[in-house]
């Protein structure tokens, strides 16, 4: 595929390099780029994007080549270029633009898919800290399921597989962050709503096993035993070497009780679920 070559500064780059460079002196005045081949001119744009660790220089012969020579291969090429420097500068808006004119204007072209995971970094590279704004999150998610089901044999399938992965346990961290401030806040209704969430439509993830150990905390503060005792039974029926577990096990244990499943809430049906084999 055109990205992943390594570039080549040939003999035709060279020339460009020492003219650019007025290699006479460093005092001539820089031709212009009308005068050198498309091909020369990636190639010094992949130069600087290489060497240099502010990537302006490139990202000037890069969209040189679209201006001069639009349609090309090597504009098609640099295109895919100035999103990924765009990327590495967090210039994620710009890179952003740049894929998307990639798709609009090479829909079917074999780096299409490539283009796509671009796009869908522009938005993943950006989810960071929990407490942020979760909108980019949905952005990311959507833009990575394309790449998924519209390329599932390309390369950048499986990438955007484990950040999928990634995305959506940040979603469900989230959710656990609100949970445990309304615990810390007496607010046992409001908490429990939010680890439902985890536990029903977040199951896939890594934040599961403490959010049934904190319904179990949460519904005894309230004094609801059999929903306690259920989400313990869950618990250890699908996380017993979870630490979340022991946990929820002694909380039980102090008031007598023991994880078990009982009554006919949401937790027990859920319970059911499990018994017959099916995914929590």
């Amino acid at each position: 595929m055109a990205l992943g070559r390594s570039a080549t500064f040939g003999v035709g780059s060279l020339i460009l390099a020492c003219s650019l460079a007025a290699c006479s002196g460093g005092r001539s005045k820089e031709p212009p780029l009308e005068t050198f081949t498309a091909e020369e001119i990636y190639e010094r744009g992949v130069y600087e994007l290489n060497a240099s660790k502010k990537p302006d220089a490139g990202l000037r012969y890069m969209q040189e080549i679209e201006r001069l020579y639009p349609y090309s291969e090597y504009a098609k090429r640099s295109l895919l270029q100035q999103a990924k420097a765009q990327l590495g500068a967090r210039r994620y808006e710009e890179a952003r633009a740049s894929a998307q004119r990639f798709l609009d204007t090479y829909p079917g072209d074999e780096d299409a898919a490539n283009a796509k995971y671009l796009l869908a970094l522009s938005y993943y590279d950006q989810i960071d800290e929990v407490g942020r704004d979760q909108g980019l999150t949905y952005q990311a998610l959507q833009a990575l399921r394309d790449v998924i089901e519209q390329y599932p044999d390309s390369e950048y399938a499986r990438s955007s597989i484990l950040k999928f992965d990634l995305a959506f346990d940040h979603l469900a961290a989230k959710e656990m962050e609100i949970g445990r401030y309304y615990i810390t806040r007496g607010n046992y209704t409001a908490a429990i709503n939010r680890f439902r969430v985890v536990v029903e439509d977040y199951q896939t993830t890594t934040q599961v096993p403490e959010a049934l150990h904190r319904l179990v905390e949460a519904y005894l503060a309230l004094g609801l035993t059999n929903e306690a005792q259920t989400a313990a039974a869950i618990l250890g029926h699908n996380f017993q070497s979870s630490p979340f577990y022991q946990d929820s096990y002694d909380l039980l244990k102090k008031r007598g009780l023991r994880p078990d499943a009982k009554g006919d809430s949401w937790l027990a049906r859920i319970y059911r679920q499990v018994l017959k084999g099916e995914q929590l």
